[in-house]
Protein backbone atom coordinates (compact mmCIF):
# COMPACT_ATOMS: atom_id res chain seq x y z
CA UNK A 1 0.00 0.00 0.00
CA UNK A 2 2.84 2.42 0.84
CA UNK A 3 4.47 1.78 -2.56
CA UNK A 4 1.14 2.49 -4.28
CA UNK A 5 0.75 5.76 -2.40
CA UNK A 6 4.32 6.79 -3.26
CA UNK A 7 3.61 6.16 -6.92
CA UNK A 8 0.32 8.06 -6.67
CA UNK A 9 2.14 11.09 -5.27
CA UNK A 10 4.69 10.89 -8.10
CA UNK A 11 1.95 10.77 -10.73
CA UNK A 12 0.16 13.77 -9.21
CA UNK A 13 3.40 15.74 -8.96
CA UNK A 14 4.37 15.00 -12.56
CA UNK A 15 1.18 16.71 -13.72
CA UNK A 16 2.77 20.02 -12.61
CA UNK A 17 -0.48 21.56 -11.46
CA UNK A 18 -2.75 20.04 -14.12
CA UNK A 19 -5.38 17.39 -13.50
CA UNK A 20 -5.00 13.66 -13.97
CA UNK A 21 -8.09 11.53 -14.38
CA UNK A 22 -9.10 8.77 -12.03
CA UNK A 23 -9.18 6.44 -15.01
CA UNK A 24 -5.56 7.23 -15.87
CA UNK A 25 -4.48 6.81 -12.24
CA UNK A 26 -6.33 3.49 -12.09
CA UNK A 27 -4.56 2.34 -15.26
CA UNK A 28 -1.09 3.48 -14.14
CA UNK A 29 -1.39 2.00 -10.64
CA UNK A 30 -3.37 -1.08 -11.64
CA UNK A 31 -5.96 -0.52 -8.91
CA UNK A 32 -9.68 0.29 -8.95
CA UNK A 33 -11.21 3.76 -9.06
CA UNK A 34 -12.58 3.06 -5.58
CA UNK A 35 -9.06 2.36 -4.31
CA UNK A 36 -7.87 5.64 -5.86
CA UNK A 37 -10.58 7.49 -3.94
CA UNK A 38 -9.52 5.81 -0.67
CA UNK A 39 -5.88 6.78 -1.23
CA UNK A 40 -6.91 10.39 -1.91
CA UNK A 41 -8.77 10.48 1.40
CA UNK A 42 -5.70 9.19 3.21
CA UNK A 43 -3.59 11.92 1.61
CA UNK A 44 -6.12 14.51 2.76
CA UNK A 45 -5.86 13.17 6.31
CA UNK A 46 -2.07 13.60 6.01
CA UNK A 47 -2.55 17.30 5.24
CA UNK A 48 -2.64 17.38 1.44
CA UNK A 49 -5.21 19.67 -0.17
CA UNK A 50 -6.60 17.80 -3.17
CA UNK A 51 -9.00 19.19 -5.72
CA UNK A 52 -11.27 16.78 -7.58
CA UNK A 53 -13.40 17.90 -10.54
CA UNK A 54 -15.78 15.66 -12.44
CA UNK A 55 -14.57 14.78 -15.94
CA UNK A 56 -11.17 16.34 -15.22
CA UNK A 57 -9.70 14.36 -12.36
CA UNK A 58 -7.45 15.17 -9.41
CA UNK A 59 -4.71 17.61 -8.62
CA UNK A 60 -2.84 18.52 -5.45
CA UNK A 61 -3.30 22.17 -4.48
CA UNK A 62 -0.91 22.22 -1.51
CA UNK A 63 1.17 19.84 0.58
CA UNK A 64 1.59 19.68 4.37
CA UNK A 65 4.42 21.57 6.06
CA UNK A 66 4.87 18.89 8.70
CA UNK A 67 7.47 16.32 7.76
CA UNK A 68 6.35 12.88 6.67
CA UNK A 69 7.61 10.39 4.15
CA UNK A 70 5.02 11.60 1.65
CA UNK A 71 5.69 15.33 2.14
CA UNK A 72 9.46 14.83 1.90
CA UNK A 73 9.03 12.91 -1.32
CA UNK A 74 6.67 15.46 -2.89
CA UNK A 75 8.66 17.28 -5.58
CA UNK A 76 11.92 15.46 -4.82
CA UNK A 77 13.88 15.85 -8.05
CA UNK A 78 16.44 13.05 -7.72
CA UNK A 79 17.23 9.78 -9.44
CA UNK A 80 18.63 7.64 -6.62
CA UNK A 81 18.88 9.86 -3.54
CA UNK A 82 15.87 9.25 -1.33
CA UNK A 83 14.33 6.59 -3.53
CA UNK A 84 13.68 5.00 -0.15
CA UNK A 85 12.90 7.45 2.68
CA UNK A 86 12.47 6.32 6.26
CA UNK A 87 10.87 9.11 8.29
CA UNK A 88 10.83 8.63 12.06
CA UNK A 89 9.17 11.19 14.36
CA UNK A 90 11.77 10.40 17.04
CA UNK A 91 14.93 8.28 16.99
CA UNK A 92 18.08 7.98 19.07
CA UNK A 93 20.25 8.83 16.06
CA UNK A 94 19.63 8.69 12.32
CA UNK A 95 23.22 7.41 12.02
CA UNK A 96 22.51 4.37 14.18
CA UNK A 97 19.32 3.57 12.27
CA UNK A 98 21.00 4.03 8.89
CA UNK A 99 23.83 1.68 9.91
CA UNK A 100 21.23 -0.95 10.80
CA UNK A 101 19.54 -0.58 7.40
CA UNK A 102 22.91 -0.68 5.60
CA UNK A 103 23.89 -3.90 7.34
CA UNK A 104 20.52 -5.35 6.28
CA UNK A 105 21.37 -4.56 2.65
CA UNK A 106 19.33 -1.42 1.91
CA UNK A 107 19.82 0.31 -1.43
CA UNK A 108 22.29 3.06 -2.25
CA UNK A 109 20.64 6.41 -1.50
CA UNK A 110 18.37 5.18 1.29
CA UNK A 111 17.59 8.07 3.67
CA UNK A 112 16.75 8.09 7.36
CA UNK A 113 15.29 11.40 8.56
CA UNK A 114 13.92 12.21 11.99
CA UNK A 115 11.69 14.78 13.60
CA UNK A 116 14.04 14.69 16.57
CA UNK A 117 17.10 12.78 17.78
CA UNK A 118 17.40 11.86 21.43
CA UNK A 119 21.06 10.86 21.12
CA UNK A 120 22.29 12.70 18.05
CA UNK A 121 26.02 12.66 17.52
CA UNK A 122 28.58 14.74 15.73
CA UNK A 123 32.24 14.37 14.89
CA UNK A 124 34.49 12.84 17.58
CA UNK A 125 31.35 11.40 19.23
CA UNK A 126 30.25 14.84 20.39
CA UNK A 127 26.58 15.21 21.31
CA UNK A 128 24.42 16.99 18.72
CA UNK A 129 21.29 18.64 20.11
CA UNK A 130 18.39 17.75 17.80
CA UNK A 131 15.09 19.05 19.21
CA UNK A 132 11.75 18.13 17.70
CA UNK A 133 10.54 20.07 14.69
CA UNK A 134 13.34 22.64 14.59
CA UNK A 135 15.95 21.20 12.26
CA UNK A 136 16.85 18.70 9.60
CA UNK A 137 18.42 15.58 11.05
CA UNK A 138 19.10 12.98 8.37
CA UNK A 139 21.52 10.29 7.19
CA UNK A 140 21.97 8.68 3.79
CA UNK A 141 23.45 5.29 3.00
CA UNK A 142 25.96 5.38 0.14
CA UNK A 143 27.56 2.45 -1.66
CA UNK A 144 30.32 4.04 -3.80
CA UNK A 145 31.85 0.88 -5.26
CA UNK A 146 34.04 3.03 -7.51
CA UNK A 147 35.93 4.61 -4.58
CA UNK A 148 38.74 3.35 -2.38
CA UNK A 149 38.36 3.85 1.39
CA UNK A 150 41.02 6.59 1.23
CA UNK A 151 39.17 8.55 -1.47
CA UNK A 152 35.89 8.15 0.39
CA UNK A 153 37.09 10.62 3.02
CA UNK A 154 36.52 13.33 0.42
CA UNK A 155 32.76 12.74 0.59
CA UNK A 156 32.48 14.99 3.64
CA UNK A 157 33.83 17.85 1.51
CA UNK A 158 31.56 16.90 -1.40
CA UNK A 159 28.56 17.11 0.93
CA UNK A 160 29.70 20.42 2.41
CA UNK A 161 30.04 21.97 -1.05
CA UNK A 162 26.68 20.57 -2.15
CA UNK A 163 24.84 21.92 0.89
CA UNK A 164 26.61 25.29 0.80
CA UNK A 165 25.67 25.75 -2.87
CA UNK A 166 22.08 24.77 -2.11
CA UNK A 167 21.89 27.35 0.68
CA UNK A 168 23.37 30.02 -1.59
CA UNK A 169 20.16 29.67 -3.62
CA UNK A 170 18.30 30.68 -0.45
CA UNK A 171 20.59 33.77 -0.23
CA UNK A 172 22.42 32.32 2.77
CA UNK A 173 26.11 33.44 2.87
CA UNK A 174 27.45 30.07 4.04
CA UNK A 175 31.09 29.23 4.57
CA UNK A 176 32.61 25.75 5.08
CA UNK A 177 34.77 25.22 8.14
CA UNK A 178 37.20 22.39 7.51
CA UNK A 179 36.45 19.61 7.52
CA UNK A 180 32.74 19.28 8.20
CA UNK A 181 30.83 22.35 9.41
CA UNK A 182 28.77 25.08 7.73
CA UNK A 183 28.92 28.57 9.20
CA UNK A 184 27.05 31.84 8.82
CA UNK A 185 29.51 34.51 9.90
CA UNK A 186 31.25 33.05 12.95
CA UNK A 187 28.31 30.91 14.06
CA UNK A 188 27.72 27.24 13.33
CA UNK A 189 24.72 26.35 11.20
CA UNK A 190 25.26 22.69 10.31
CA UNK A 191 27.52 19.70 10.76
CA UNK A 192 28.32 16.67 8.62
CA UNK A 193 29.41 13.26 9.90
CA UNK A 194 30.80 10.56 7.59
CA UNK A 195 31.18 6.99 8.84
CA UNK A 196 32.42 4.08 6.75
CA UNK A 197 32.32 0.30 6.86
CA UNK A 198 35.03 -1.20 4.67
CA UNK A 199 37.16 -4.29 4.24
CA UNK A 200 40.74 -3.92 2.99
CA UNK A 201 40.45 -1.80 -0.17
CA UNK A 202 36.72 -2.23 -0.68
CA UNK A 203 33.93 -0.08 0.75
CA UNK A 204 30.90 -1.93 2.03
CA UNK A 205 28.89 1.22 2.73
CA UNK A 206 29.11 4.79 3.99
CA UNK A 207 26.61 6.57 6.22
CA UNK A 208 26.70 10.33 5.74
CA UNK A 209 24.81 12.22 8.43
CA UNK A 210 23.75 15.85 8.43
CA UNK A 211 22.33 18.14 11.10
CA UNK A 212 21.09 21.60 10.16
CA UNK A 213 19.74 24.20 12.58
CA UNK A 214 16.68 25.49 10.75
CA UNK A 215 13.85 27.00 12.82
CA UNK A 216 15.63 27.57 16.13
CA UNK A 217 15.40 30.84 18.03
CA UNK A 218 18.14 31.81 20.47
CA UNK A 219 16.21 30.31 23.38
CA UNK A 220 16.01 26.95 21.61
CA UNK A 221 19.78 26.51 21.85
CA UNK A 222 21.50 25.27 24.98
CA UNK A 223 22.98 28.27 26.88
CA UNK A 224 26.49 26.92 26.24
CA UNK A 225 26.13 27.40 22.47
CA UNK A 226 23.73 30.35 22.18
CA UNK A 227 26.57 32.64 21.11
CA UNK A 228 28.28 30.15 18.79
CA UNK A 229 25.31 28.56 16.98
CA UNK A 230 22.76 29.99 14.58
CA UNK A 231 19.82 28.89 12.45
CA UNK A 232 18.27 29.73 9.11
CA UNK A 233 15.29 31.29 10.88
CA UNK A 234 17.56 33.62 12.84
CA UNK A 235 19.25 34.79 9.65
CA UNK A 236 16.15 34.97 7.41
CA UNK A 237 13.79 36.15 10.15
CA UNK A 238 11.14 33.69 8.98
CA UNK A 239 10.17 30.05 9.41
CA UNK A 240 11.62 27.69 6.80
CA UNK A 241 9.77 24.75 5.24
CA UNK A 242 11.77 21.69 6.31
CA UNK A 243 10.42 19.58 3.44
CA UNK A 244 11.48 22.09 0.79
CA UNK A 245 14.90 22.53 2.36
CA UNK A 246 15.47 18.77 2.44
CA UNK A 247 14.53 18.45 -1.23
CA UNK A 248 17.04 21.16 -2.21
CA UNK A 249 19.77 19.55 -0.13
CA UNK A 250 19.05 16.11 -1.58
CA UNK A 251 19.00 17.31 -5.18
CA UNK A 252 22.23 19.29 -4.82
CA UNK A 253 24.01 16.43 -3.08
CA UNK A 254 23.06 13.95 -5.80
CA UNK A 255 24.35 16.36 -8.47
CA UNK A 256 27.67 17.00 -6.73
CA UNK A 257 28.16 13.35 -5.78
CA UNK A 258 27.62 12.14 -9.34
CA UNK A 259 29.92 14.87 -10.66
CA UNK A 260 32.59 13.84 -8.13
CA UNK A 261 32.43 10.18 -9.17
CA UNK A 262 32.49 11.01 -12.88
CA UNK A 263 35.07 13.81 -12.88
CA UNK A 264 37.15 13.51 -9.74
CA UNK A 265 37.82 15.81 -6.80
CA UNK A 266 39.34 18.82 -8.58
CA UNK A 267 36.15 20.82 -9.22
CA UNK A 268 34.89 20.06 -5.69
CA UNK A 269 38.24 21.30 -4.36
CA UNK A 270 37.96 24.53 -6.36
CA UNK A 271 34.40 25.17 -5.15
CA UNK A 272 35.41 24.41 -1.56
CA UNK A 273 38.27 26.91 -1.70
CA UNK A 274 35.84 29.62 -2.79
CA UNK A 275 33.60 28.76 0.17
CA UNK A 276 36.25 27.96 2.78
CA UNK A 277 35.89 29.55 6.22
CA UNK A 278 38.85 31.78 7.18
CA UNK A 279 40.92 30.83 4.13
CA UNK A 280 43.88 33.25 4.02
CA UNK A 281 43.67 34.05 7.75
CA UNK A 282 46.19 33.33 10.51
CA UNK A 283 45.02 30.98 13.24
CA UNK A 284 46.55 29.04 16.12
CA UNK A 285 47.26 25.40 15.27
CA UNK A 286 47.86 22.67 17.84
CA UNK A 287 49.61 19.51 16.69
CA UNK A 288 52.56 18.34 18.79
CA UNK A 289 53.18 22.01 19.58
CA UNK A 290 51.20 25.23 19.27
CA UNK A 291 52.02 27.43 16.29
CA UNK A 292 50.57 30.12 14.01
CA UNK A 293 49.43 29.08 10.57
CA UNK A 294 47.71 30.69 7.63
CA UNK A 295 45.02 28.60 5.93
CA UNK A 296 45.98 28.30 2.27
CA UNK A 297 43.80 25.75 0.49
CA UNK A 298 42.98 22.05 0.23
CA UNK A 299 45.37 19.35 -0.82
CA UNK A 300 44.29 17.11 -3.70
CA UNK A 301 43.12 14.48 -1.23
CA UNK A 302 41.07 16.93 0.87
CA UNK A 303 43.63 17.59 3.62
CA UNK A 304 44.17 21.20 4.74
CA UNK A 305 47.25 23.11 3.54
CA UNK A 306 48.58 25.56 6.15
CA UNK A 307 51.58 27.90 5.91
CA UNK A 308 53.69 28.73 8.97
CA UNK A 309 55.43 32.05 9.76
CA UNK A 310 58.56 30.89 7.90
CA UNK A 311 56.60 30.30 4.70
CA UNK A 312 56.77 26.51 4.93
CA UNK A 313 53.59 24.65 4.00
CA UNK A 314 52.16 21.81 6.07
CA UNK A 315 49.48 19.30 5.12
CA UNK A 316 47.06 18.63 7.98
CA UNK A 317 44.90 15.53 8.10
CA UNK A 318 43.90 16.19 11.69
CA UNK A 319 44.74 18.99 14.09
CA UNK A 320 43.19 21.19 16.72
CA UNK A 321 42.57 24.58 15.15
CA UNK A 322 41.57 27.51 17.34
CA UNK A 323 39.03 29.11 15.06
CA UNK A 324 38.28 31.97 17.44
CA UNK A 325 40.69 34.51 18.85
Amino acid sequence: MEDTRKRLIELLYNQTGDYISGQELSKQLNISRSAIWKHMNELKKAGYQIEAITNRGYRIVSVPHEMSEASLRWGLDTTWYGKEINYLPSVTSTQYHAHDLAREGCDHGTVVIAGEQTAGKGRLKRYWDSPAGLGLWFSVVLRPTELTPKAATQLTLVAAVAYAKALKKWSIPVKIKWPNDLYIGDQKLAGILTEMQAEQDEIDYIVLGTGINVNHTTDDFHPSVQHTATSLKQFLNKTVDLNALFRDMASNFETEYDHFLNNGFQSIKEDWEQLGYKIGEWLTIRTNTEWSGKLISLNDDGALIVEDVLGEQHILYSAEILWRS
